[in-house]
């Protein structure tokens, strides 16, 4: 296994969003954040040999950092085409040789079904731009639907919401830890060129979907 600071490496080179969507909260993944929620799933064995699926993928960091640690399949979903054109050129950038299918459809309602043990990555919306508190609770539902395992980023402070869904779900909460999402100016409404975002990762067993 790749140390984390090695896989942090390899994720520099992935290009970010060339026209983000503010509705889609389309911010980047760091190239630390990612490697970090990819070593930590490793290490609890939630990549190898398993099917890894990045819900709103992006430009695919979460799903090049799962595919650059040799699980069976990866495949990255995501609404936008745009993005989606970006993550296949990053997979080239990045070099891996993992399989991964790349699907344009709504992360919400996954247009997939998968036989072999699944793992969702993901950083979903946190709601920040259009109004809807928890939008990532349609994430949350979609990976309790389709993994037995998953990995989420999400505002600080979503402590109580998080375990009463995933209770609610008939899952729970095993992981949690806190991460700085540092977050460059890319919208007219950004007043600062930088911001740090406390943000909170979970890892959620999921038995539904046993």
């Amino acid at each position: 296994m790749a140390t984390k600071s090695a896989l942090e490496t390899q994720l520099a080179v992935v290009a970010g969003f060339e026209e983000p969507r503010p509705d889609l909260e389309q911010y980047p993944t760091p190239p630390e954040l990612a490697a970090h929620v990819v070593h930590v799933a490793d290490l609890n064995g939630d990549i190898e040999n398993r099917t890894v699926v990045d819900l709103g993928t992006g430009t695919g960091m979460l799903a090049l950092g799962a595919a650059l640690r040799g699980p069976s399949q990866v495949v990255g979903i995501d609404i936008d085409r745009s993005a989606l054109q970006t993550a296949m050129a990053n997979r080239k950038r990045v070099g891996t040789t993992t399989a991964i299918d790349w699907v344009l459809g709504d992360a919400t309602r996954a247009p997939l079904r998968t036989e072999k043990p699944t793992t969702v990555l993901m950083n979903s919306p946190f709601g920040a731009q259009n109004g809807n508190e928890h939008a990532d609770r349609a994430f949350l539902k979609s990976a309790a639907e389709l993994s037995d395992v998953s990995y989420s980023v999400h505002n600080a402070g979503s402590e109580s919401f998080i375990e009463s869904f995933a209770a609610d779900e008939g899952g729970t909460v095993t992981h949690a830890f806190r991460a700085t999402l540092d977050v460059d100016r890319q919208f007219d409404f950004h007043e600062a060129e930088s911001k740090a975002i406390e943000t909170e990762v979970y890892r959620i067993e999921w038995a539904g979907s046993e």
